[in-house]
């Protein structure tokens, strides 16, 4: 896929990344996220752990995410992207490795929390390697680009996974993320250029003082809170989709790996048309139309567990709606987020990067709690307000962004 030609910050036409490679940087995570989800409810039986347990294998591995990016990116301002990505393979790698020789939940809880901290350096230097390079519009659309491509892993990783679950246990997707992980480790080895080029010394209060001028910015929370109550929406879906598919619905795991792949299809779509229209549509209406995009799909879940009309298809069709509305929004939102403040481009994207996945990492947990110790468990209600709290929110995030904006006579979207 080629992308158009952008004006550079610093960066020689020779020294840009290919798209290629930043989708397999960004790709890493996301895999690693999604493979597994059909295997949740055969590991409670393997490691003897209840559904909360096994859900922390999920939400240390969000709080890892979260916690790192925090690092990841100011060190990334110093030190260049490209040797922390490098740095972030290996201990994915490592960590893949551990998982596979877990025998306990204990141990596969730290194995997959030194996967995300490695992992996540793709994905969020991913998104400040195309600021480096791009101006804020085309950063929203380049974002978009890589987003779509790194999407098509994740798209098909559940169905992927689901099989291997059948024939080889649970272990069979986590060799699959193994592979992955080695082949992105030489793809970032060999074809991973330097983007950042004005680097300066970056110690601990260069960092504080990095994120509490950010912390100052009212445009950077409206664009942040955006994506990161979006992402909570997602993630309590990703929390509650396994139960209830498993458990209200009788779906095997094949079944589960099939039907995930809505939501990523419909996210693969999003960004494919925010890759497109952003640059001449602009980045608040693609970040409104894909909010509410997000509101029509929870009301579609909702109303349909409210007529007790819940079905395979009337949970996954509408997470299609929900993927796409992902796609439209976020390229924008992020986008905006590391172009309020340019020279803090790596910690503006670990700092959001690091809310959107706390955020569904809170989501995840607090459903895995409403379906194991309430009076929710057996309905698909506790996934359901959480969704609609989290698109909510986001819808009020958004709406804020044109009125700081317009207060402070700044306009780093247009």
């Amino acid at each position: 896929m080629e992308h158009q030609p952008v004006h550079t910050r610093g960066t020689e036409e020779s020294e840009k990344p290919s798209l290629s490679v930043l989708v397999a940087i960004s790709t890493v995570n996301p895999l690693a996220m999604q493979i597994y989800l059909p295997s949740l409810a055969g590991m409670m039986l393997v490691f003897s752990a209840t559904a909360g347990e096994i859900q922390l294998t999920m939400s240390a591995f969000f709080i890892a995410v979260a916690i790192s990016q925090l690092v990841w990116g100011p060190l990334s301002d110093q030190f260049g992207r490209r040797p922390i990505i490098i740095t972030g393979m290996v201990l994915f790698v490592i960590g893949s490795v551990l998982c596979l020789m877990a025998t306990n939940i204990e141990s596969l809880v730290a194995a997959r929390v030194l996967q995300a901290a490695g992992g996540c350096t793709g994905m969020v230097l991913g998104r400040a390697i195309v600021r480096d390079i791009c101006s804020p519009r085309q950063a929203a659309s380049m974002i978009g680009f890589v987003t779509m491509g790194m999407t098509v892993m994740p798209t098909v990783a559940p169905a992927i996974g689901g099989l291997l679950d059948q024939f080889y246990g649970w272990r069979g997707g986590f060799v699959l993320m193994l592979l992955v992980g080695i082949g992105v480790l030489w793809a970032a080895i060999r074809h991973l250029p330097e983007t950042h080029k004005d680097r300066s010394p970056v110690g601990p209060k260069q960092v504080l003082r990095a994120y509490a001028t950010l912390f100052r910015e009212p445009l950077y929370w409206s664009y942040a809170l955006t994506a990161a109550f979006s992402a909570l929406t997602y993630f309590a879906y990703l929390g509650g989709a396994p139960f209830i598919a498993s458990q209200l619905l009788s779906l095997s795991a094949a079944e589960m790996g099939f039907y995930f792949m809505f939501v990523a299809l419909g996210y693969i779509l999003g960004n494919y048309l925010s890759g497109k229209l952003t640059e001449r549509v602009g980045m608040l209406p693609m970040i409104l139309s894909g909010t509410m995009m997000g509101v029509a799909s929870v009301a579609l879940i909702g109303g349909a567990a409210y007529f007790n009309t819940l079905t395979p298809l009337t949970l996954f069709l509408p997470m299609f709606l929900l993927g796409l509305g992902n796609g439209v929004c976020l390229p924008s939102t992020l986008a905006g987020a590391v172009s309020v403040r340019p020279e803090l481009t790596g910690a503006a994207s670990g700092l959001t990067a690091s809310l959107q996945v706390g955020t569904g990492a809170i989501a995840g947990s607090l459903v895995a709690w409403l379906y194991a110790d309430t009076f929710l468990a057996a309905t698909p209600w506790g996934m359901v307000a959480v969704m609609a709290f989290g698109i909510g929110a986001s819808l009020v995030a958004a709406l804020s962004i044109k009125y700081v904006s317009t207060r402070n006579a700044l306009l780093p979207a247009e």
